[in-house]
């Protein structure tokens, strides 16, 4: 009796220890930009238990951006993207499943595991003037080698290409 529990207990850790998603950064190689979401936060002691929802981003992968509406659930609350920001990812499952490693807000070097049900699309999306707008990939494509913006290889922040004329475009 006491080797079956035994086995038992030490199954259910394996299975654990084999299902927890890593918190190491360098084990998510996409990058994800989140335009917005929705969710619904879930408390439990005055503290969010789970929050799920759905929502719009853009997914960096082999140097091109696909826009992705996406469902999510979550331990935390999901945040959407700051200017241009964006968050670590990996598939999950590829093409239709996604998992986030989300820092947590306010403590350094914390993270924090997120997925997302994902719908990728054959464009992308573009924010003008507070509204979201779909081009096509390769439009995007020219921008981000244009304003050296490239996320997935620590190209956070686009420059300003001198050539270019002033626009109140406005992409994140």
């Amino acid at each position: 009796m006491r080797y079956t529990l035994a086995l038992c207990s030490s199954l259910i850790l394996l299975s654990a220890i084999v299902y927890a998603e890593s918190k190491n950064p360098a084990d998510y190689p996409l990058r994800i930009h989140i335009f917005n979401r929705s969710e619904v936060n879930f408390m439990h002691n005055r503290s969010v238990e789970e929050s799920k929802g759905d929502g719009r981003a853009n997914l960096f992968e082999n140097g091109e951006a696909h826009a992705v509406d996406f469902t999510f659930d979550c331990d935390q609350k999901l945040r959407a993207s700051f200017g241009y920001e964006t968050y670590m990812a990996k598939w999950k499952k590829p093409g239709k499943e996604l998992v986030l490693l989300v820092p947590v807000f306010g403590k350094s070097n914390a993270f924090f595991t997120c997925d997302l049900k994902a719908d990728v699309k054959d464009f992308a999306y573009a924010s003008r003037d507070g509204k979201m707008n779909s081009e096509p990939v390769d439009a995007l494509k020219k921008w981000m080698v244009n304003h050296n913006y490239d996320p997935e290889h620590g190209k956070d922040t686009p420059t300003r290409d001198p050539g270019a004329a002033a626009a109140s475009t406005t992409r994140q």
